[in-house]
């Protein structure tokens, strides 16, 4: 592999131009493509084949209508009451306005005698807007048009607010947090560097790949059902990736060039070395993405293929555009003062030691590995502990200043917090009616039931539904055991054919869906983590070293993501509006992304370390001088991915809020506490039996990640391309 990359490194240099043009052609179709084919995302997040899911697909067909409804709440000035002159006319006028509305196929009327939904005062109503289309089909323009409707209903001197599954808001990509710790990124790059040219060379190439990649996921919007959240996900690991990998590149670029050699054969030789490590470290992030499809849930398949597609063209971007504007750059890559370095020279230039800070560094480690080691595992074990209390759900809270906010809020001073989390039982059968009038009463004795409204019928009679107003929060426990206690009454009464569902349910739901799969998911990752890191370091305790310290990341991660999101520590440094249970794919998406960018540094990191021991150096002396040569890049490169993630962490969106503020710490922990202090202290501590491989293991195929092909072919005499003064 190494050999393939150093020549398609040499290619990307000779057709340097044409490489630029390809990739600039791709990203302007992709635009095009984006702007002309795009089509709208989906905010539902339910599982085919559950009961819930099942549920909903029949009250569509018995009744109708969709799931997706919208609470429109309306409120009398203080001392006033709806019933009463022109505030019961204001209200008639408005659901007659909200039954017109396109998509809607009924709006229910609060002040109905048979169902009012009025508070006890009389000043708080709200009527319940049902659209034909499914949850996260509600259109944009159908969720503008009621809007209107809204607005125009405030001119009467009521306050009106809208809420519901039908009104969740999809998350802006590129916000002006985003931007800024993009503006960080380049900012360590500079420093890195020593050359703005090369960092913000190295910023627009990644800028090109994950603008291929995500305007690609939009477009598959025109052809397929994807999650809001999936062009989000993809932008936020393209980007950190992207930067990363062409950084490791670019380094070695310039690492070529201070030992003289010309601007051909150091990208050949960066392409080849670095390179290999990138497809490497590329295709464990690939894997684990796409690995998520074993957990059988299509839309976090879809996800995972979607981000998996960005950081496959993060990786072609990396060897294939980068060294072509490389090639462009010359010897510009390096800082002013380094560029008059003769050629030929073969050493590096001098200032580009590695000694001092992290010299320091690893001289501690591993000289005081036990008890480096035994603090990084109590401290990661100590973070890792508020993750054993975490709880998940799909139930979002909307943005505080929001209509959905101020919506939810009136439903709750009004009616108590369960009416923003409805249960809804599907009856079905002959005389549906009169058997859903005999669970009425039995649900009405149950705990944490504030209301169980009549039956409503389909015009047949063979199914009938109820709408349970839970006594507690949609995301609160007592709800969720609720929904178990509903199921296990129906199931109880033998014969009757009743099913639970609405967007608690489905959130209940899918959250144990998600809580079953876990363990399987990440026995595959770990299986895949040691198979890779076997195959690339030809070692058994390598590998168990670097998968144990992935496990303490993600207990990390996840604990301090709980403690915050959840307990509500530091809820304000995070700009959080509310605590409350995790989004329930925080855990295997971080569990999933985490696993690919920790093996990324593992591989970076490591194989420098492999390669100083397989050259003869004694096992101390190994860990000391790859951690020279490569803790100053991962170091950069987790600055650089940390900045990315947490610029996504102010944003109000609280589905990405928390996906990204623990892939932040993840990153942080993982670089700095496993990778550059437990990994080396463990290593130290086991010496030569570190790389240690049994017998009938030596006969597996080994991974050249260190470029050791390129380096030898290297060492022979090369045809020098001659250096014109553009390449200088």
């Amino acid at each position: 592999m190494a050999r393939l990359l150093s020549r398609l490194g040499g290619g990307a240099h000779r057709h340097r131009l044409a490489v630029l043009i390809v990739w600039l052609l791709l990203l302007a179709g992709a635009g095009v493509g984006a702007l002309t084919l795009a089509g709208e995302t989906a905010n539902n997040f339910s599982i085919p084949g559950q009961e819930s899911t099942i549920a909903l697909e029949r009250i569509q067909q018995e009744f109708g209508a969709g799931g997706a409804t919208a609470q429109v709440v309306v409120q009398a000035p203080a001392g006033a009451e709806l019933t009463r002159g022109s505030n019961a006319a204001a209200v008639g006028d408005l659901v007659h306005a909200l039954a017109a509305s396109p998509g809607v196929a009924a709006a229910s009327n609060p002040l109905d005698p048979a169902a009012p939904t009025i508070s006890p005062d009389l000043r708080t109503a709200y009527s319940t807007v049902t659209y034909r289309a499914a949850e996260g089909g509600v259109t944009a323009e159908q969720r503008t048009a009621l809007l209107g409707v809204v607005e125009k209903a405030r001119g009467s001197g009521l306050t009106v607010e809208v809420a519901g599954t039908a009104f969740t808001e999809v998350p802006p990509v590129g916000g002006p947090a985003e931007v800024i710790g993009v503006v960080v990124a380049l900012a360590v790059l500079a420093v890195t560097y020593g050359s703005l040219v090369a960092a913000g060379m190295n910023l627009l190439t990644a800028v090109v790949g994950v603008g291929v990649g995500v305007l690609g996921v939009v477009i598959a919007t025109g052809f397929i059902d994807l999650q809001s959240t999936t062009p989000v996900l993809a932008a936020m690991l393209g980007l950190a990736v992207g930067i990363d990998y062409a950084l490791f590149i670019v380094t070695r670029f310039r690492q070529e060039l201070r030992r003289g050699r010309d601007v051909g054969a150091a990208i050949s030789t960066a392409v080849g070395t670095a390179g290999s490590a990138v497809v490497t470290a590329g295709l464990t992030v690939v894997i684990a993405l796409v690995g998520l499809f074993v957990v059988g849930i299509p839309f976090l398949t879809q996800m995972g293929l979607a981000a998996a597609a960005t950081v496959v063209i993060a990786v072609l971007v990396a060897v294939t555009l980068v060294p072509a504007v490389l090639s462009l750059l010359g010897r510009r890559a390096l800082p002013r003062r380094e560029r008059a370095i003769p050629e030929g020279r073969g050493d590096e230039a001098p200032g580009t030691s590695t000694r001092g800070v992290y010299g320091g560094w690893i001289g501690t480690v591993t000289r005081r590995r036990v008890l480096c080691l035994g603090m990084a595992v109590v401290a990661l074990a100590v973070i890792a502990l508020p993750a054993f209390s975490m709880r998940t759900t799909l139930v979002q809270t909307p943005a505080e200043g929001s209509t959905q906010a101020a919506a939810q809020r009136l439903l709750a001073d009004a009616f108590g917090a369960g009416v923003n989390g409805p249960l809804i039982v599907l009856v079905e059968g002959p005389r549906a009616a009169a058997q859903a009038t005999q669970l009425n009463r039995a649900i009405a004795g149950r705990s944490d039931v504030a209301v169980v409204t009549p039956p409503r019928p389909n015009a047949d009679d063979t199914a009938a539904l109820l709408t349970v107003i839970p006594g507690s929060g949609p995301t609160s426990q007592a709800t969720e055991n609720l929904v178990h206690d509903l199921r296990a009454l129906i199931a109880g009464t033998g014969g009757l054919h009743a099913s639970v569902t609405g967007a608690t349910a489905v959130s209940v739901d899918v959250a144990q869906s998600l809580d079953d799969a876990l363990p399987a998911y990440l026995t595959l990752v770990v299986g895949l983590a040691l198979v890779l890191l076997v195959l690339v370091f030809r070692s058994l305790l390598v590998p168990l070293v670097g998968v144990l310290g992935f496990l303490l990341t993600v207990g990390a991660a996840l604990g301090a993501t709980t403690a915050v999101f959840q307990w509500g520590w530091l809820a304000d440094v995070v700009n959080l509006d509310s605590t409350g249970p995790l989004l329930s794919l925080t855990p295997i998406l971080v569990i999933g992304i985490l696993f690919g960018l920790a093996m990324d540094y593992q591989i970076f990191l490591v194989s420098r370390m492999h390669e100083a021991h397989s050259h003869g150096a004694a096992p101390r002396t190994a860990i000391v001088t790859g951690f020279r040569q490569a803790a100053p890049v991962v170091v950069a490169a987790a600055a650089i991915m940390f900045s990315v993630f947490a610029g996504f962490v102010p944003a109000g969106d609280a589905a990405i809020k928390s996906i990204a503020f623990a892939l932040a710490v993840g990153i942080l922990v993982d670089a700095l506490v496993v990778r550059m202090t437990l990994v080396p202290a463990a290593l130290a501590l086991l010496g030569e039996r570190a790389w240690w491989l049994p017998r009938w293991l030596r006969r597996l195929p080994s991974l050249d990640v260190e470029g050791a092909g390129v380096v030898a072919i290297d060492r022979e005499p090369i045809d020098r391309e001659p250096i014109d003064a553009d390449t200088r």
